[in-house]
C-alpha cells in the first residue's frame, strides 16, 4: 500500500508551508482497486543506489508515486532536474513549493551517466516550475537532453516539462534539442484550473503542445490529466476533443490521489470500468495511443509505451 505523506509535527519544518491554512480535507479509504504494495525489491534497491550515488531527485520519489516499487524494481525512473522545489503551489500536487536553488551545472553530466549505468532504452526528464529563471529553464532541458544522446545515443527520450508560461522563446529552445516525446500535461479539466492549477492557464498549455507539433511534426506530443477532483464526463470528452485538435498523439488518464490533508480533496474514486470507458472513446477519437487507469501516470511504462506509439504511426501510414 503507498504510503500517505501526512502533516508533520509542530517542530519540524512543513513540506507545504504555504498549505498549511488549508482547513484539513478528510481522507477517503481506498478502494482495492487502487491498493499497491511497498517497495522492497533487490531492483528498486539498486535503483535507489544509483540515483543517490549521482545526486538525483526523482519524481517518483517527490511526487509520491504509488508505482515506484513496480518502477524502480525494472530500473525506470523518472529524473527530475532543476531540483526539488518548485516556484508553483498547485493544490494537487506533492512536490515542495518554494525559493530554488540555482541550477547545478554538473546536473547534465550526472543524469547523463545514471542513463548510461543503468543502460535504459528509454528515459523520461521532468522538472519543477522554474518561474524564477529568464527561459523557465528551458536551456537547460536542453543541455540534459543533449548529455544523454552524446553518452547513450541509442537511448530515446521523454521529457515532460513545466508550462514555461510568459518564457518567450523557451519552448522552441526545449523542442529543438530533438527529443522523442514532447509530454506536457494539462492535468484537469479547464473549469478547475483556478483551485487545482491556480498559477497555470489551461489554453496556454494546450497551446504549446500544439507549437511542438508545428515547429516539428514528427515529434510525439503526450498528454495527461488526472480524475475524481469534480471533474465531469462531458468536461474529460471535451478535453480530448481539445488535445486532439492541438493533435496531441498520446493521452494518459489517472486517477488522482492526495497527498496530505492540506491538498485538494478525492472527490470520488473512479471505477476501472469507468477508465476503460474513456481509453475506448479516447482511441474513437483518434488518439495514437491511450493509457487509462487508476494507477496511470504520465511516465508508468513509458518505454513499453514508447514502442507501441512508433508501432501506432507506422500502421497508420
Amino acid at each position: 500500500m503507498a504510503t500517505l505523506i501526512d502533516n508533520v509535527s509542530a517542530e519540524a519544518k512543513p513540506r507545504h508551508p504555504e498549505k498549511q491554512k488549508r482547513a484539513d480535507s478528510p481522507i477517503l479509504r481506498k478502494p482495492e482497486w487502487i491498493r499497491v504494495k511497498a517497495p522492497v525489491s533487490k531492483g528498486f534497491n539498486e535503483t535507489r543506489g544509483i540515483v543517490r550515488s549521482k545526486n538525483l531527485t526523482t519524481v517518483c520519489e517527490e511526487a509520491a508515486c504509488p508505482n515506484i516499487g513496480e518502477c524502480w524494481d525494472k530500473k525506470h525512473a523518472t529524473m527530475m532536474i532543476m531540483g526539488d522545489t518548485c516556484t508553483r503551489a498547485c493544490a494537487f500536487c506533492n512536490v515542495k513549493t518554494g525559493l530554488p536553488q540555482a541550477l547545478d551545472a554538473q546536473e547534465p553530466a550526472n543524469v547523463a551517466a545514471a542513463v548510461k549505468e543503468m543502460g535504459l532504452n528509454h528515459v523520461v526528464i521532468t522538472s519543477v516550475d522554474r518561474d524564477d529563471l529568464t527561459d523557465g529553464g528551458a536551456e537547460h532541458f536542453a543541455a540534459v537532453v543533449r548529455a544523454i544522446r552524446e553518452q547513450s545515443p541509442k537511448t530515446t527520450i521523454e521529457i515532460l516539462t513545466p508550462d514555461f508560461l510568459r518564457k518567450d522563446g523557451a519552448a522552441e529552445i526545449v523542442i529543438d534539442s530533438k527529443p522523442d516525446v514532447f509530454n506536457h500535461n494539462l492535468e484537469t479539466v479547464p473549469r478547475l484550473y483556478l483551485s487545482i492549477r491556480p498559477g497555470a492557464r489551461y489554453f496556454h498549455s494546450l497551446r504549446l503542445l500544439e507549437k511542438v507539433k508545428e515547429r516539428d511534426p514528427q515529434m510525439f506530443t503526450k498528454s495527461g490529466i488526472m480524475v475524481g477532483l469534480g471533474e465531469t464526463r462531458e468536461e474529460v470528452m471535451q478535453v480530448m476533443d481539445d488535445m486532439r485538435s492541438a493533435g496531441i498523439d498520446f493521452i494518459t488518464i489517472g486517477q488522482y490521489l492526495q497527498p496530505t490533508r492540506k491538498h485538494a480533496p478525492i472527490d470520488r474514486f473512479v471505477h476501472p470500468d469507468e477508465f476503460k470507458s474513456y481509453e475506448t472513446v479516447a482511441r474513437a477519437k483518434g488518439f495514437l495511443m491511450v493509457s487509462s487507469s487508476p494507477l496511470t501516470r504520465s511516465s508508468h511504462h513509458a518505454g513499453e509505451d514508447f514502442a507501441r506509439l512508433q508501432a501506432a504511426r507506422a500502421a497508420k501510414r
